[in-house]
C-alpha cells in the first residue's frame, strides 16, 4: 500500500483517456460536397460515471453532432470519450461531484479535438465545440433531481 493511501490522503489520478466509440456518417456523399449551403449544427451531450473496481472509476462523455441542410443530414458524428480515474480517500459525498464536474472537465478538451478532426477528415470545416460548464450542468441536474425526487446516476 502506498504512503498516500496509508495516510488517508486523497488520491486522484488519471489512469487512461480514450475513444470508446466513434461513428461518422455522411449519407449524402459525394453529392453533398457540391452543395454550397451552410448546415445547421445541433449538439447533444451527456456524461456518466461509475465505479468498476475498488477506487477506479470510468467517466464517459457521449456527444452527437448533427449537421442538417434543408432537413437533410449533411453529417452525423457520435463519440463516446472516456477516462479511467483512480479516486481514493475522497468523501463519498464528494465523489458524485468529482465524477460529474472534475473528470468531464479533464476529458472534454480531448473530445473536442476528436470531433473537430473527425468532421475535418470527412471533408467539412471543423466543428469547434464551445467550452462546457460542467459545474453548471451538474448543479442544474442536482436541482432537477431534488425537485423531482429522483437520484439518477447519469450526469
Amino acid at each position: 500500500m502506498s504512503e498516500q493511501q496509508q495516510s488517508g490522503q486523497a488520491v486522484f489520478t488519471i489512469e487512461k483517456l480514450y475513444v470508446k466509440d466513434l461513428s461518422l456518417e455522411v449519407p449524402g456523399a459525394p453529392q453533398v460536397y457540391r452543395e454550397n449551403v451552410a448546415p445547421q449544427v445541433e449538439v447533444s451531450m451527456n456524461s456518466s460515471g461509475k465505479e468498476f473496481g475498488e477506487g477506479y472509476y470510468e467517466v464517459l462523455i457521449n456527444i452527437t453532432v448533427t449537421a442538417k441542410a434543408k432537413e437533410k443530414t449533411v453529417f452525423l458524428v457520435e463519440v463516446a470519450y472516456g477516462g479511467v480515474f483512480q479516486i481514493r480517500n475522497v468523501p463519498e459525498s464528494e465523489i458524485e461531484m468529482v465524477l460529474g464536474v472534475t473528470c468531464p472537465n479533464i476529458i472534454f478538451p480531448y473530445l473536442r479535438e476528436v470531433v473537430s478532426e473527425t468532421v475535418s477528415r470527412a471533408g467539412f470545416p471543423p466543428v469547434m465545440l464551445h467550452p462546457m460548464n460542467f459545474e453548471a450542468i451538474y448543479q442544474a441536474r442536482k436541482q432537477g433531481e431534488s425537485q423531482s425526487g429522483t437520484g439518477a446516476t447519469t450526469h
